[in-house]
């Protein structure tokens, strides 16, 4: 069901020599750094400095071409050689067996029945390639001292993955020797491939991406000729930026978090053999047993000989499969579009909204998202959408007297609106955002279906048209139902019917029926992290700040006084104690590395997306990446 990556086959064994100076090489290296070092570009210059570092990087891969270790023979040759290896090192390896699935490339066949819940599936650590395992290897000394790696363990996992494979006495090797030779993510796009993303909500992420490694490959081309303790690695005489391509891909396609063997934090990891399972909807089933120490996965459903096994990624957006998994996901119940608003500072009701927002715990600018589902906003952003669309009265309730913290409660739940009037309000503006939305897309959702009827639309454009035309779509779903909730509840005002009420006694009605809109009612919720800790103090005085403005504001209401209201503006057993939901943006350390930390569910090991591998020349903080595994995603690449 998750399309693959293709697999492209490589057939020689090493490369032949380019003849090109070093000197030659340092100066393209150096000249691609400072270019990916630079300032972020305008707005509405980002294509045009993409295809500088484009330009660039095909410079370099031109003369580096046929420098690349590769091995002979297809990925299809060695899955004897993982499955031994596997059984040998204590994983599980009955009950399945490795195949190709049409368009979604390896995945694991089902060799007898398995029953839903069914523990099919253990993978021993000494298997999985780690961090850990990382610093114990012939990276270890320059771990040791450079500290993009040590904050970056996405990017130590690269390193390791390519030292081992460069090494022929690797214990990896059976595994590395079954991964895909090319990936299916936006890295290994042709120009003119991204070029259909333009205009799309996933374009500045794979600018982003791709200027990323492009700065991290340059940066540790320099470090490994230069560096004291990279003398050693076997990348010194080779190390392209297709080579490192490869290696940022099958990271960010497979990479998930795992406890450490004293379970006290997280680390990434390759999980071998887990790996080939293809993505459907569901729910994790895929945990870390310390006890055993061994990653386990149970079947997410009952499955008959010879059907493929599936296991879930996680709640990705199709932006994020394509983006960090090499694959579009034609039945995505997770599928969303990214919306920014935020209460305007300068309108004379900022302090009043503001304050009723953070007692909701919802800040008063930010990320929301507008699903596929119905209907397309969660309950927090019907909250927000209902505070930022309230006149002083309405403010008023929620801020002062004997019920106003209690009606916070209220804020995301359909059945009790603040009144007919907002509700109106709130549900035009959403109908009107989308639609401008829909209007900076350079074609039609009907172009778009038409130009995937195009046989010969190479398999990236594909995606990349599907994508955009499931933006379109979600988009032009929340028009419509913006429009149908606009029209019900003006029918509701005209008629005079009567606006529900709170009542304290039935708490229960204080939450929607649907299990994924409960609004989230915490009054200041701090991230746990020294970034927090750092912006306590700071927050404490921009919270008694705005008491003071609420006061204000609250004075001039009781005495009639101040301006008019200004016009709305225009969005399972495993890790432990670790709960990352993946970051909307990764914070970049200045002139740095900032990787998106993203977090997993507890102890749940979601195989799902890495985001890419963010660079620079500065570390930043300590990334345990969405140790995501993207997948066999790029499967097509398969798994």
């Amino acid at each position: 069901m998750g399309k693959k990556s293709r697999v492209k086959t490589q057939k020689s064994g090493t490369g032949a020599t380019a003849v090109v100076s070093p000197k030659e090489m340092m100066n393209l290296i150096s000249e691609l750094l400072q270019k990916c070092s630079s300032a972020a570009p305008s707005p509405g210059k980002e294509w045009e400095e993409y295809i500088q570092i484009r330009g660039l990087v095909e410079k370099i891969r031109k003369k580096q071409k046929g420098l690349s270790v590769v091995f002979d023979g297809t990925r299809e040759d060695y899955f004897p050689e993982l499955m031994a290896w596997a059984a040998k090192s204590g994983a599980s390896c009955e009950g399945f067996e490795i195949s190709s699935f049409a368009e979604e490339g390896y995945g694991l066949k089902a060799s007898r029945d398995i029953k839903a819940d069914e523990l099919f599936l253990w993978i021993p650590r000494k298997m999985l390639m780690t961090v850990e395992s990382a610093k114990n290897s012939v990276l270890g000394p320059l771990y040791s001292q450079d500290r993009i790696l040590q904050a970056m363990g996405n990017v130590t996992l690269a390193f390791h993955l390519l030292c081992e494979r460069a090494n022929p006495a690797s214990f990896w090797l059976p595994y590395i020797k079954t991964l895909p030779s090319e990936y299916d993510t936006p890295l290994y796009y042709e120009e003119e491939e991204v070029q259909l993303l333009q205009s799309t909500q996933a374009i500045q992420d794979i600018f982003s991406q791709y200027k990323n490694t492009a700065r991290q490959y340059a940066y540790f081309y320099k470090v490994i000729q230069t560096h004291p303790n990279a003398s050693k690695l076997p990348l010194k005489d080779a190390f392209t930026f297709d080579d490192y391509r490869w290696a940022v891909s099958s990271v960010m396609t497979r990479q998930n978090q795992i406890p450490t063997e004293d379970g006290s934090r997280v680390t990434l990891a390759l999980i071998p053999l887990w790996d080939m399972c293809n993505h459907t909807n569901g729910l994790i089933t895929t945990g870390y047993n310390l006890e055993d120490d061994r990653c386990e996965c149970v079947a997410l459903q009952d499955y008959k000989e010879n059907e493929q096994i599936y296991i879930f990624y996680g709640t990705r957006s199709n932006a994020e499969f394509v983006i960090h998994n090499g694959f579009f996901y034609e039945d995505n119940a997770h599928d969303r579009v990214k919306i920014k608003l935020g209460v305007s500072k300068s309108e004379r009701l900022y302090a009043m909204k503001a304050e009723v927002l953070a007692r909701a715990g919802i800040p008063s600018s930010s990320i929301f998202a507008l699903h596929c589902s119905e209907p397309p906003i969660s309950a927090q952003l019907l909250a927000f959408l209902r505070v930022f669309c309230m006149t002083e009265e309405e403010l008023k309730d929620y801020l002062v007297g004997d019920h106003a913290i209690n009606k916070i409660f209220t804020l995301g739940n359909t059945e009790f609106p603040v009144s007919w009037e907002n509700e109106i309000k709130l549900w035009t503006f959403l109908e009107t955002r989308a639609a401008l939305l829909l209007k900076t897309y350079k074609t039609t959702s009907e172009e778009d279906r038409l130009l995937l009827e195009k046989p010969d639309l190479s398999f990236h454009s594909r995606v990349a048209v599907k994508l955009r035309l499931a933006e379109k779509e979600i988009l032009e779903r929340a028009v419509s139902s913006g429009r149908a909730k606009r029209q019900h509840f003006q029918k509701q005002l005209e008629e005079g019917a009567p606006l529900p009420r709170y009542e304290e006694s039935n708490i229960s009605l204080l939450e929607n029926s649907d299990s994924d809109s409960k609004l989230p009612i915490i009054l200041r919720k701090l991230e746990e992290t020294e970034e927090a800790a750092e912006e306590a103090e700071e927050e404490e005085e921009e919270a008694a700040e705005r008491d003071l403005s609420v006061a204000r504001a609250l004075a001039e209401v009781q005495a009639g006084e101040g301006p008019e209201e200004a016009l709305l503006n225009g969005e399972r057993k495993a890790p432990h104690n670790t709960k990352p939901e993946p970051q909307q943006a990764g914070d970049k350390a200045e002139n740095g590395v900032g990787d998106k930390p993203e977090n997993s569910e507890g102890c749940k090991l979601e195989n799902g997306k890495g985001d890419e591998m963010e660079n620079g020349d500065s570390a930043s903080h300590d990334v345990d990446q969405s140790a995501k595994r993207t997948g066999d995603e790029a499967k097509d690449d398969g798994n």
